[in-house]
């Protein structure tokens, strides 16, 4: 009977220690769903929020780039000494193509999700950095103006790892944003009416980030379509048959290891805040910004934008003697020190958005350019 009675009140306090052991786990349980619940209504309120603006920044005013580039000058002539090609520009693009086509010799052997990891990681640093020598190249900073084939050869060639055929038309827009900033039917740099409408919201930001090189493939298509040249052409030609036989040899991995790394690091990805940094308002009035971080190192310095907008036959790699030879003209101004904070802040502050640009009436006809 003793022995009973010890069996009995053990199994009783094995029940309570489990059901207090039970009810211990409930409660965190519920706790932790509360937050979970709280957390998401949270969430959904934030990512569902209205951008502040309802329009563009307008301006009568002309682009401030002109009119500083002549200050400076007549201040600082010995400027037009950094002008021109940049010798050792074509070995570092030669040196990033290089190292791209040795990795789609590679990554065919790799799991599927480590080709996109390094796609992520990467293939597509170095694919943007190569959109970025692209950039410096339609400058003609590559061989000078004196070369101006020297430079479209070299162009499309460092386009090949990137997968998408742009490097000529790039340059045909790009130059018409340098020469018509903020103009609203010229400057296709500019988000359409479309877009800032759309993407009003925290999470449309997200969303309209992601879509990036969707946008800025077919955004001039829209703002202001010029007639191909036979140039756009033969990049494309040229561009569609390396990507085929890049696939028939060497098989799908090889393919989207390239092209994912280019689309992916076009949109939330660190290289990629500089789209947003460059002329975002994200201090009223101001329309260009610079950034001095540590990916300038990979990205042909095109952090420094204001210095690049007031002096665009300065290749990248001198940029930073122009601010240090002119500090008083960008040390004051709004700059950003963080590309990625650039992106959370586009994302969460509902100051910013697609209609943060400063935007200004055309004064020509597109019948005149």
């Amino acid at each position: 009977n003793k022995y009973k009675t010890l069996v009995n009140e053990r199994s009783i306090g094995e029940v309570a220690e489990r059901n207090t052991q039970f009810n211990l786990n409930y409660h965190h349980f519920t706790v932790i769903l509360m937050a979970f619940v709280l957390f998401s209504d949270s969430l959904s309120l934030k990512m569902g929020a209205h951008v502040s603006r309802t329009d563009f920044e307008w301006t009568t005013s002309d682009e401030p780039h002109a009119a500083r580039r002549k200050e400076i000058l007549e201040k600082y002539p010995q400027i037009k000494k950094l002008f021109g090609s940049d010798p050792n520009f074509k070995w570092v693009v030669s040196a990033m193509i290089t190292v791209q086509m040795a990795m789609i010799f590679i990554v065919p052997r790799f799991p599927w999700p480590l080709v996109i990891g390094l796609a992520y990681c990467f293939g597509g640093v170095i694919n943007h950095s190569l959109m970025l020598a692209i950039h410096e190249i339609a400058h003609n900073l590559a061989f000078g103006h004196a070369r101006p084939m020297a430079n479209r050869i070299l162009g499309m060639i460092a386009n090949l790892p990137i997968g998408i055929p742009f490097s000529v038309s790039f340059k045909k827009y790009h130059l018409e944003h340098h020469r018509y900033q903020g103009d609203e039917n010229f400057d296709a740099d500019i988000p359409t009416i479309i877009e800032a409408k759309l993407f009003c919201t925290t999470f449309g930001k997200v969303v309209w980030m992601f879509l990036q090189p969707l946008f800025y493939a077919l955004r001039p298509l829209f703002v202001h379509p010029l007639p191909p040249s036979m140039m756009e052409i033969i990049n494309i030609i040229i561009e569609l048959s390396f990507d085929f036989a890049v696939f028939y040899f060497l098989g799908s991995k090889a393919l989207v290891y390239l092209l994912a790394g280019s689309l992916l690091a076009m949109g939330i990805h660190p290289v990629a805040g500089h789209f947003i940094a460059e002329h975002y308002m994200f201090a009223k009035g101001f329309e260009t910004y610079s950034y001095y971080g540590p990916l300038n190192w990979i990205t042909f310095n095109v952090g420094y934008h204001n210095e690049h907008h007031d002096f665009p036959a300065v290749p990248g790699s001198r940029l930073p003697q122009v601010k240090a030879i002119a500090p008083e003209y960008y040390e004051n101004l709004p700059h950003h020190n963080s590309w990625v904070k650039v992106l959370y802040d586009f994302i969460t502050d509902p100051a910013i958005g697609p209609y943060a640009r400063v935007k200004r009436s055309s004064k020509v006809l597109k019948s005149e350019e």
